[in-house]
């Protein structure tokens, strides 16, 4: 018997305002520019690309439930970038540079994990020290470097048939691998199970510590994915990956995945990062200062976390306005509701 996973209901809304403020903001921008929008369309999935890859990363971890965020990714993103570029020039393969930013990533991700399982040390503290040390390793790989990116993978990612990126339809399939890697698996279940409950979880028998574990390691990897495609595309350089960061959160939160962990919607990640490309562009065409960029940056994504905070049983800023119910007593059904949502199973036979 299939089980749904627990607060699956809701997926199908949150996502809506990403796009819906992406949409917005094209529109704006295509008032003042007075063009043809088509343009401005096609580059923003040019660029979306590199943010939703990592943000379906930084999806990932969030969902593990509070405390879990993955700060490394910026790092990452820089180190992978150079790895992959060198990597490239030397083998004369593209697929290879690919790999070694990815396993990059993942290398980073490992210290990260060991760190957090091994010695109990907080994810963003663990994190930001295993990003400490990319960052080192980056400074010292960019003195003198030469290396320069493959041309036939930078013609690949230039590649806009009918004016569509192929990139964009890559990472599109790669968004849907990913949702159902977390609705029809049994780690995307155990997954969404830790963020929820991790001691039902626990209880539950789900193997918490190698789901979290798979969850940083593939957060690592994607960013390191991320950086090899992001160098191709621009260049390597020191701070390649600086803004995506905070965007990475953002986009996250944006597309209605739970900060508090336990939901994870990753077509808003889609939404959302077109949102802040489109936003980007519309601030660049009307010159604001970056005082003004920045005002306008916050407002809008407050504005848009407002709209979307119903969604959020942390509540948001509109749970103010509704009345708490009383809190359920604990019973021993968390546990067997956990194990059948996460082997999607009915226990009972």
């Amino acid at each position: 018997m299939n089980i749904r996973v627990a607060g699956s209901r809701s997926w199908s809304g949150p996502w809506v305002w990403g796009f819906a403020a992406a949409a917005l903001v094209w529109l704006v921008i295509l008032v003042i520019s007075g063009q043809g929008g088509g343009q401005t369309v096609s580059l923003a999935l040019s660029l979306a690309p590199y943010l939703v890859i990592v943000g379906l990363g930084q999806m990932l971890v969030v969902t593990a439930g509070p405390g879990n965020i993955d700060v490394s990714v910026a790092s990452v993103i820089s180190l992978a970038g150079f790895v992959s570029v060198a990597a490239a020039s030397a083998t004369g393969s593209a697929a290879v540079g690919i790999l070694a930013g990815i396993g990059a990533g993942a290398g980073v991700a490992a210290v990260s994990t060991v760190a957090i399982l091994g010695l109990s040390v907080p994810p963003i503290i663990a994190t930001l020290a295993a990003g400490l040390v990319a960052s080192s390793i980056t400074l010292s790989t960019a003195n003198g470097f030469t290396a320069v990116p493959d041309a036939g993978l930078r013609a690949a990612l230039n590649l806009r048939p009918a004016g569509v990126p192929v990139l964009a339809l890559a990472i599109a399939v790669l968004t849907v691998l990913v949702a159902a890697l977390l609705r029809r698996t049994v780690y995307g279940r155990s997954l969404v199970a830790v963020g929820q409950n991790r001691r039902a979880a626990e209880r539950a028998g789900v193997p918490v510590a190698r789901v979290i574990a798979t969850t940083y390691l593939l957060s690592g990897a994607l960013a390191g994915l991320t950086g090899a495609l992001l160098a191709a595309y621009i260049a390597p350089s020191a701070d390649l990956g600086t803004r995506y960061l905070l965007d990475s959160v953002a986009v996250v939160v944006i597309g209605g995945t739970l900060i508090s962990g336990g939901r994870a919607v990753p077509v808003g990640v889609w939404g959302a990062a077109l949102f802040f490309i489109l936003l980007d562009g519309l601030v660049n065409l009307v010159g604001w200062s970056t005082a003004a960029q920045n005002l306008l940056k916050g407002g809008l994504v407050l504005l848009v976390l407002f709209l979307a905070g119903g969604g959020d049983r942390s509540g948001g800023l509109a749970s103010l306005f509704r009345r708490r119910p009383r809190p359920a007593a604990a019973t021993t059904t968390t546990t067997t509701s956990t194990a059948t949502t996460i082997t999607g199973e009915d226990t009972d036979g």
